[in-house]
């Protein structure tokens, strides 16, 4: 080595290697990639609720081979290796699984998303009438701007379960026929006040109210003569009455489909990418998956946004009935303690997104610890807040798998924090998986604009991360 060419062999031999994913594609992949982009957008305009991206998923997966757990239970069939299975929790929650060759107590390869995504969520008595309009109240769900919701496009998406049981199910605003919502806002030359305050403050959670019609019953005695028109309509439409609403799942999400952003088309304008880009990646990888070693298991939670609570969240016990199902149906024979060890010796992806560097607002990341936006894959070691706050904190061994793994399959990495130290954070399901003792990282894309209506992700990065999941599938 001498003096010319040591700093060089010293760089490449020593140095961490950051590229953008476009450039270390092979030659003739970006049409691979445009074309899982083109599928992926598909998933996310037909999936725009938890209960529509599950529908979505179970119908790719009984294409694919997968039976409901639930029927192999009643039959009594013996899981073999290769045995494609589902659980499908209340509609909204959803397991798959390849059973491997070894026995489950060697532990599982798991892959964890969340299906939920930031909303507004109708109350349960929404609607009303305002001087002369009729509106339905909400209440946001999981972490939003309040201020970007207002004067977009909305469609309403959800359930009504009516007095009898009926099930309605209801899409409004999707079709380019459709009316939409909206939540109207002040005019400018009438908002000094307004914009004097906080953007916390200047919309307010109960202002978030959608105007939904304007017509009124052409009776002159009538009282809420718009709100009883409203309701004529619905029972029109659907045969419900105002007391259906409270036994209803109705959802106002940003209305319009996915849409290719930049002039090369590089990048993926959608809402609910967060977590839906995971969810479809490792929905793609476990249909894709053959007969693995470990049994391979693509989970698919619910209410992640707002902490992973209720019985189709991670702190529900779904993972654990679900394995001790499977434990049954492979052995003929269920061991409280072999479920124990089957979870306990899993290894585990958190599959969730990170925030992008936006050039921006650079001022919220550390650069040297930021993920960004054509990246590649990012692990990331912890989330939380503050002084790590409500993280796992991958064990360094763990972290070392995963790198080892992605490197030998040329998976493009990168790592990530949720920001600078002391500037906020945020959550994953990772710690409720680490819970129960298997190892897990944090493992997904980078994007810009997280929980926005219209949230951006680079195909690039999505195709990768697919292709990272399979392989930790099939490892």
């Amino acid at each position: 080595m001498n003096d010319k060419t040591k700093g060089k062999e010293l760089h490449d031999k020593l140095l961490k290697k950051d590229r953008n994913v476009w450039s270390v594609l092979p030659f003739g992949d970006e049409q691979g990639v445009f074309a899982f982009a083109e599928e992926y957008k598909k998933f996310l305009n037909q999936g725009k609720t938890e209960r529509k991206a599950a529908q979505f998923m179970v119908r790719l997966a009984e294409e694919s081979g997968f039976q409901p757990l639930e029927e192999l239970i009643a039959s009594g069939q013996t899981l073999a290796p290769g045995t494609k299975v589902y659980s499908l929790n209340r509609g909204k929650a959803l397991i798959m699984a390849v059973i491997g060759r070894q026995p489950l107590e060697k532990g599982m390869n798991i892959i964890g998303a969340h299906l939920d995504a930031p909303r507004l969520d109708l109350k349960p008595n929404p609607l009303y009438e305002a001087e002369g309009l009729a509106w339905f109240k909400t209440h946001y769900y999981g972490g939003i701007k309040k201020y970007q919701w207002v004067t977009i496009p909305l469609a309403l998406h959800g359930v009504i379960i009516k007095g009898d049981g009926t099930k309605i199910e209801v899409t409004i605003g999707e079709d380019e026929q459709d009316p939409v919502l909206i939540i109207s806002d002040l005019l400018p030359h009438l908002a000094q006040e307004q914009m004097e305050k906080k953007m916390t403050e200047a919309i307010t959670g109960e202002g978030l109210n959608l105007l939904i019609g304007s017509i009124p019953l052409r009776e002159e005695d009538l009282k809420e003569k718009v709100k009883l028109a409203i309701l004529e309509k619905l029972h029109g439409e659907y045969g419900i009455v105002e007391e259906d609403f409270i036994s209803a799942e109705l959802e106002a999400v940003p209305a319009g489909k996915a849409r290719d952003v930049g002039l090369d088309r590089g990048i993926i304008g959608a809402y609910g990418q967060d977590d839906r880009v995971c969810s479809y990646a490792a929905l793609r990888a476990i249909l894709e998956t053959g007969t693995p070693e470990l049994t391979a298991l693509g989970l698919f939670a619910d209410k992640e946004e707002t902490g992973s609570a209720g019985n189709t969240g991670m702190q529900s016990a779904f993972l654990e009935n679900f394995v001790a199902e499977v434990i049954a149906l492979t052995s003929g024979n269920y061991n409280e303690l072999i479920c124990r060890r089957a979870l306990a010796g899993s290894r585990a992806l958190s599959a969730d997104v990170n925030a992008a560097l936006d050039p921006n607002y650079e001022g919220v990341m550390e650069k040297m610890n930021a993920s960004r936006l054509g990246g590649g894959v990012v692990l990331t070691k912890y989330t939380g807040s503050r002084g790590k706050s409500a993280t796992s904190d991958a064990n360094a061994e763990f972290v070392a798998y995963v790198r080892q793994l992605f490197n030998k399959k040329g998976i493009p990495w990168q790592t990530g924090e949720l920001g600078a130290v002391d500037k906020g954070g945020g959550g994953t399901i990772a710690m409720f998986m680490a819970n129960l003792g298997m190892d897990v990282l944090d493992c997904g894309v980078a994007l810009l604009s997280m929980h926005a209506p219209m949230e951006l992700a680079s195909k690039g990065d999505v195709f990768v991360l697919y292709k990272g999941y399979k392989a930790f599938f099939q490892e």
